[in-house]
């Protein structure tokens, strides 16, 4: 019956059988204990003396027990007793570490029997590498982690671990090792009252900088690491020697190197910041009235009336509600196109052609508009209009009245402007609508030259468009000096960027509060100001009218060059950290700001 076992006095059952120095009791009181620490509600303190009982074979074991298996044949032949007993002493250390992870029992590890004096001993007597001591040294890691965290460690007067887990970081090559020292290290190390046990030259400084660069195959190793020189590297003396190793610029770009390699989710998150754009096509275009093709005059002539004076309103006019054509215009454009071809089919007369005006398009409206004489007009209906680009080597000279067809090249109409500058000595210039002043004739020349299109087109990327925007929608264009054009909205301004879609690990963390801590250490020490006085005058500064000793404190020359090292090492990774890119708004404004400080230091 379970009650039975779980009375709370000096003859409880298990409590007798632990004690009784007989090893299949024991074994069972073991078992039992061990069975029921995984139960929450079960409290060692319940049972008086039993934490000192399960102390005294790990005791035993870390004083004389371990003598007896340093012996190689002892692995392969042990002797039977030593056995059972070494058996006993691992059990106790599995139960202890068992009752440890509950926070009410890690007080009683600690304050009621002698932890720290055991973990010291079996870390100072048992050797690591040998495979008998293994797990022994793995229990002893685990109970300093638990008892760790309330763990005041005085160098004179109580048992220190911290030189013992220094020297296996130093030594060992066991994976679980090297975690567990490194784990324990932290966990000691960030208690401020700890800080006296600080080293810049220990061992397991070195251990955490060589695991470093396996960041990317072992994390679970690194993150140990990373813990260690966290709580190294808080304190601000550590993290100023720190920046004199020889290793510190390959450290730091490993620390940023870990953050990028854990930003490997990342959204694509586009922003359309261009506002409203108004163009102007770049060539010159002018409107014209349509005139029939070859195409479509041969089309017209096939069809008989009046299907044929249908199709030629449709392709020569357009509905327009503020168009106005008159009626003789109509017949005289009829009359005119299919004069020369009446062999074929009669012409319309002229009352059919307006007659079929009002059945094409009808919402024109024939009437007459009253004056002298009257004038009888279709309102509704307009001409259709054609778009083309301006002749390029058009004359425009006499303000655009010169009536030259336009030439083929540009060297034709040079020659012909050639032409209007012969009489004139001193002229102003008289292309379109330009306003220069008047010139020598061969001044006049050159400038003629400006307004001359050039004959072969200037490369253009195919991305490139063919319109022009202009700055505004009440800009004009073209602008007599093209120069001076504000600055018009870009056209397609979307900002495409990538950001983190998770927060960072706690990895990447970690080796963020190592970078923080070495940017502070780098650029805390800054020269003293000058101070105004017999030997400083000029200082721009305040002067104090007292004459009080102001003691100013001055970093000494190895601080200096320590920061003189941290600000090069930032230099050299500055360009790497631009691409770290953090999820956290406070993070990442730590980012930006050791770059921005970082840049102007050379």
């Amino acid at each position: 019956y379970l009650g039975w076992y779980m009375e709370p006095t000096h003859s409880n059952r298990m409590l007798l059988a632990a004690k009784s120095g007989i090893d299949e009791e024991i074994n069972w009181a073991l078992d039992r204990i061990s069975r029921l620490t995984t139960n929450e509600y079960f409290t060692v303190k319940g049972i008086p003396s039993l934490l000192e009982a399960l102390y005294e074979w790990p005791e035993w074991y870390a004083e004389e027990g371990y003598k007896a298996t340093n012996d190689t044949p002892s692995l392969f032949a042990p002797n039977p007793q030593a056995a059972n007993k070494r058996r006993h002493a691992i059990e106790c250390l599995h139960i202890l570490k068992s009752v440890g992870l509950n926070e009410a029992h890690a007080q009683e590890l600690l304050w009621t029997v002698p932890t720290l004096p055991l973990v010291t001993k079996l870390l100072e007597n048992l050797d690591p590498t040998l495979d008998a001591h293994v797990e022994f040294v793995l229990y002893a890691l685990d109970l300093l982690q638990i008892i760790g965290p309330s763990v005041v460690l005085r160098p004179q007067s109580s048992p220190n671990p911290i030189p013992r887990l220094n020297a296996i970081l130093a030594r060992s090559s066991d994976r679980s090792l090297i975690m567990g020292c490194f784990s324990a290290l932290s966990i000691l190390l960030s208690n401020p009252a700890n800080a006296s046990n600080l080293s810049d030259s220990a061992p397991a400084i070195d251990a955490a900088i060589r695991y470093l660069p396996l960041f990317r195959e072992d994390i679970g190793l690194v993150d140990e690491c990373l813990n260690f020189l966290y709580a190294h590297l808080s304190n601000m003396a550590m993290s100023t020697a720190f920046l004199l190793r020889p290793e510190i610029s390959g450290v730091l770009k490993i620390f940023v190197n870990i953050l990028l390699a854990d930003q490997v989710e990342l959204d694509t998150l586009t922003h359309d910041v261009s506002g409203v754009v108004h163009t102007t096509p770049s060539t010159t275009v002018v409107t014209k009235d349509h005139e029939l093709t070859k195409e479509e005059l041969d089309a017209l002539l096939e069809m008989p009336e009046p299907q044929r004076c249908y199709e030629w309103l449709v392709t020569m006019f357009v509905a327009k509600q503020d168009g106005e054509l008159t009626q003789v215009e109509f017949w005289n454009l009829y009359k005119d196109i299919f004069m020369q071809f009446q062999d074929r089919f009669p012409l319309l007369v002229a009352s059919e052609v307006i007659k079929n005006v009002n059945l094409i398009f009808p919402q024109g409206q024939a009437m007459v508009l009253p004056g002298n004489p009257a004038r009888f007009v279709v309102r509704g209906v307009d001409r259709r209009k054609d778009i083309v680009v301006a002749e390029k080597f058009k004359c425009r000279w006499d303000r655009s009245t010169c009536g030259t067809p336009a030439f083929k090249s540009a060297r034709e109409l040079y020659d012909h402007l050639l032409e209007h500058l012969k009489a004139q000595d001193i002229s102003p210039c008289k292309w379109s609508k330009c306003t220069q002043k008047p010139l020598a004739a061969a001044a006049l020349r050159v400038h003629c030259l400006t307004h001359i299109a050039s004959s072969q087109p200037a490369p253009q990327d195919p991305s490139q468009s063919d319109t022009i925007t202009l700055p505004s929608a009440t800009s004009q264009y073209p602008i007599p000096n093209p120069t001076t054009r504000p600055l018009p909205p870009a056209r397609d301004a979307v900002i495409t960027y990538k950001t983190p879609r998770v927060d960072p690990s706690s990895t990447a963390l970690t080796s963020l509060l190592c970078i923080r801590s070495l940017f502070r250490a780098s650029f805390a020490y800054e020269e003293a100001a000058p101070r105004h006085d017999a030997d400083h005058f000029g200082f721009p500064g305040i002067v104090d009218e007292n004459d009080d000793e102001v003691t100013v404190s001055v970093a000494g020359d190895r601080e200096r060059e320590a920061a003189r090292r941290g600000r090069k090492a930032f230099v050299g990774v500055c360009n790497l950290m631009k691409e770290v890119q953090l999820r956290d708004e406070t993070l990442m404004a730590w980012i930006t700001e050791m770059i921005d400080t970082s840049l102007p230091f050379p």
